[in-house]
Formats: structure tokens, C-alpha cells, sequence
């Protein structure tokens, strides 16, 4: 996809269009994304309240059983989000390491090998995920190997 970007001092607010033949579940994701706001507090459900969470607590975020969870250093959290939401709204220092997990990295502890040609990656709270085989090229650069 191509991007420009133009820098009007006479506009007030940003403002984005898309040109395409058709739309394309690309095209889609991209409106969507556009759409989100920054922010670093992510709301979750815990008990049947929503407690206020901000992105520097957030360890990992997985799919499980179809629905979303949030895992801090110590506690679990739902949420009705998709990962992909997640994923966008994250950002710098979140990475996908599989099909359904979301890692903060800035909380690796360490990441070892397993037979199958996995990774086994292990969060400063003890947390452990796989990074899939997809993931594991971007996961290598990201540490400089």
C-alpha cells in the first residue's frame, strides 16, 4: 500500500482518505486503525467491573477458549477486544509471537529452544508462551540474531 502524507499548516485536525478500487479486508484494517485513538489505558473486565489498566503493566495478551485475556504481573483480566485491537493499540514493545499471543517484551526474562523447532519464550513474572515458526523471523531481528 502506498502512503503520503502532506502537511497542511491550515488544517485543524488530521484527516485521512483512502483511495482503491475495492475494498480489501487490507483496506479495512487500515480504516479501522485509523480510526483507534492512542492511548496507553486499556480498560478490562475483572468480576463483572472494568478496572483501568495501563499499557507499562500489560505482560501478555492471549486468546483463550475464544476469548481475549490480559495478563498483568500478577492477576488475569478479560476482554471483549480482539487481539489485533490489542495489537494496534499497544504498539512499540508488543510483538506477536503466535496466532493467538501478544508479548511484552520489554518483560522477556529469557527464551530458550524446544524440539519442533519452537521457541519457548519465559516473562519476568514467569509467564510462558510459544513463539510459532511464523513469528520467529521478526522475533530474531527484534533481538538482533
Amino acid at each position: 500500500m502506498k502512503v503520503e502524507i502532506k502537511v497542511l499548516p491550515e488544517t485543524k485536525d488530521p484527516y485521512a482518505i483512502i483511495y482503491t478500487s475495492e475494498m480489501t479486508p487490507e483496506v479495512r484494517r487500515t480504516a479501522e486503525l485509523l480510526k483507534m485513538e492512542s492511548t496507553d489505558i486499556i480498560p478490562v473486565v475483572e468480576n463483572g467491573r472494568i478496572v483501568v489498566l495501563h499499557t507499562d503493566e500489560i505482560y501478555m495478551v492471549r486468546v483463550e477458549n475464544e476469548r481475549t485475556v490480559v495478563y498483568t504481573k500478577e492477576k488475569r483480566y478479560g476482554s471483549g477486544k480482539r487481539l489485533y485491537e490489542f495489537e494496534a493499540v499497544l504498539g512499540n514493545g508488543f510483538m506477536r509471537i503466535s496466532k493467538s499471543t501478544l508479548a511484552n517484551l520489554h518483560y522477556l526474562d529469557y527464551v530458550e529452544p524446544t524440539l519442533g523447532g519452537l521457541m519457548l519464550v519465559v516473562l519476568k513474572n514467569g509467564y510462558k508462551d510459544y513463539i510459532s515458526r511464523k513469528y520467529l523471523p521478526s522475533f530474531k531481528k527484534y533481538l538482533g540474531l
